[in-house]
């Protein structure tokens, strides 16, 4: 199997369609910010993953990116006649340390535990921001704009460590 590191128009296109399907509800209803929260969840673990440059979250969040160009590409020119396989500007988020891996991984971990627990629509919101999430987050754009989210993460891994020092724990 390959995996792909640069989203097409046709992939940007069947991540905006899920992302309308899932924002239209929640503007034209009482925007609670609760209507959001499943898809959010799928959004927050995909963007954490994309952080992971390589192991099984990094693989998934690659491999999205080809699904996501396999599909949209299929529904743009079933749809329109015109080849959507042009290629966007690819971005990615660098410099997740050992400790940021940590926090990853719980986070990955808490959202399948919500995923678990979820209803049918729940679950199917949540695995729609994740493929929302890990789509975008090959755009340089959308990468661009959670540079910030490594370094989070490290300093969250970072504190946890420390205090767990401080407790004597480690």
């Amino acid at each position: 199997m390959t995996t792909t590191s640069t989203l097409t128009l046709g992939g940007l296109l069947g991540a905006l369609i899920i992302l309308y399907a899932n924002l239209r509800p929640w503007w034209t209803g009482g925007r609670e910010m609760k209507q959001l929260s499943s898809f959010a969840k799928g959004f927050g673990a995909a963007a954490c993953a994309a952080a992971c440059p390589g192991g099984a979250l990094g693989w998934a969040h690659a491999r999205t990116g080809t699904v996501a160009n396999g599909s949209g590409e299929r529904l743009g020119e079933g749809a329109t006649g015109t080849s959507q396989a042009t290629g966007l500007t690819s971005g990615q988020l660098a410099g997740l340390s050992a400790t940021g891996a940590v926090i990853v991984v719980l986070a990955v971990f808490a959202v399948v535990l919500a995923w678990k627990t979820a209803g049918k629509a729940e679950k199917r919101r949540i695995v729609g921001g994740a493929y929302v999430g890990s789509a975008l987050c090959l755009t340089a754009g959308v990468a661009g704009m959670l540079a910030w989210l490594p370094g989070a993460l490290n300093g969250a891994g970072d504190a946890v460590v420390a205090a767990a020092q401080g407790a004597g724990i480690l």
